[in-house]
């Protein structure tokens, strides 16, 4: 796999969050989920089982993104002895003979026991590893989804490489609740002197929040393009735009008025809450793909702030290379699988914003490259594969890829 260091895609006008790898470091991909949960919130699996499940399934990082909870404390968790809740004996026996039972503590008589969920601190230590000659590893960034909600709608904000739990906050508005998460999540990062990010989580879940929101706060980053659940409507209906057409709609009125604003990069998720046969929100279904240096906490949340990463539901990268002029990308062989390369943007025409997320470009086939004409406030790519994914989230879906946005001179 080729790397190149022109990859960097934030537009001369925007400004960095993260700062650039150092010239001696081997850059390579990581692929990692940043949204996930257990037992923890809402989540039907043990956080032990749930880091094993992404650590052999050739991940490089996971963030356990639990509900208002920063997973230090000590937890009981019920179980189910009547076989209706969400951990049940059964599951505690499968526990107990894949990873030992002394590393299942119980307490209580039969019919009333609980279970102890392992802690942060414990998780890594147990499945945490260094990586082999530049390759594999495995690492958990702690996170957590603060989750809050205006007049009935869902505002949720994952908060990843933080110290300790964030409060969820009360506001007059969407924007306004929005706005002082993320300044909570970037405060606690200058508190900590640790890098941090935060990414709105799916928006058309209970029609939290509009294009126009996510276009108006300056301090979102990150969103996500694409979310394993079922229930998030990433796809939208005939009022409500689908998270790709939300994501150019914020992009074109951020970056086509008198004074540009903040890019928005997309992130794809699992958002896996099961783990048991339930295909509403498994694993494997949504990832980010990282470059960095090396494989620790602080140097992926930087690569991320960088907008050095795509997302993808499948298609792999071999190749991503964004200068001054032009924006290329070769896709990875699977197979007999086969590739459509689309462009997407919105330029400035005669002073204004012309049509708002067009195809600029569409290629048949597994590498391309798009000329920048000037013109363009923003171009990213979106690639989709001949293959099926295997754990949909809408029957029919294929892979997919999605590059970030990125504009003429473009370093």
């Amino acid at each position: 796999m080729r790397h190149h260091a022109a990859f960097a895609l934030v537009p001369l006008l925007l400004t960095a969050c993260g700062p650039a790898p150092s010239p001696e470091a081997e850059l390579r991909w990581l692929k990692g989920n940043t949204h996930t949960h257990t037992l923890w919130s809402d989540g039907d699996a043990a956080p032990e089982q749930v880091a094993a499940w992404y650590a052999e399934n050739g991940y490089q990082f996971l963030v356990l993104s639990d509900h208002n909870i920063y997973q230090d404390t000590e937890r009981w968790f019920p179980v189910a002895e009547d076989g209706v809740g969400r951990l049940k004996p059964s599951e505690v026996d499968l526990l107990i003979t894949r990873f030992g039972a002394d590393k299942v503590e119980l307490r209580g008589e039969a019919g009333s026991r609980e279970m102890r969920l392992r802690t942060l601190a414990e998780l890594k230590a147990e499945v945490e590893r260094a990586p082999q000659d530049g390759a594999g590893g495995f690492l958990l960034l702690p996170g957590e989804e603060v989750t809050s909600s205006f007049e009935g709608r869902p505002v949720h904000i994952n908060a990843v490489n933080i110290d300790g739990v964030l409060p969820a906050l009360q506001r007059s508005s969407i924007v306004e609740l929005m706005s002082d998460t993320l300044r909570s999540i970037e405060e606690a990062g200058a508190a900590s002197g640790r890098p941090v990010f935060g990414h709105l989580n799916h928006p058309n879940f209970g029609w939290g929040v509009t294009w126009e929101e996510v276009a108006a706060v300056k301090e979102d980053r990150f969103f996500e393009v694409y979310n394993g659940h079922r229930s998030t409507r990433n796809e939208g209906d005939s009022e409500h735009p689908s998270m790709e057409e939300l994501w150019d709609r914020a992009l074109a009125r951020r970056l086509g008025g008198a004074e540009a604003s903040a890019i928005l990069y997309g992130v794809a998720t699992d958002d896996a809450h099961h783990y048991h046969g339930n295909l509403t929100s498994p694993t494997g279904r949504g990832w980010v793909v990282v470059r960095a240096g090396s494989l620790d906490r602080d140097a992926v949340t930087d690569a991320m702030n960088r907008g050095d990463f795509y997302a993808s539901s499948g298609v792999a990268l071999d190749e991503l290379e964004v200068t001054g002029d032009r924006y290329r990308l070769r896709v990875k062989a699977d197979g007999d699988a086969s590739f459509r390369i689309r462009f997407i943007g919105t330029r400035q025409v005669d002073g204004t914003t012309g049509p708002v997320g067009e195809e600029l470009l569409a290629v048949e086939g597994s590498e391309a490259e798009y000329q920048f004409s000037g013109d363009e406030l923003y171009v990213r790519a979106q690639i989709t594969s001949s293959k099926l994914h295997p754990k949909p989230y809408l029957q029919g879906d294929h892979e997919m890829a999605w590059t970030q946005p990125a504009a003429p001179g473009t370093r």
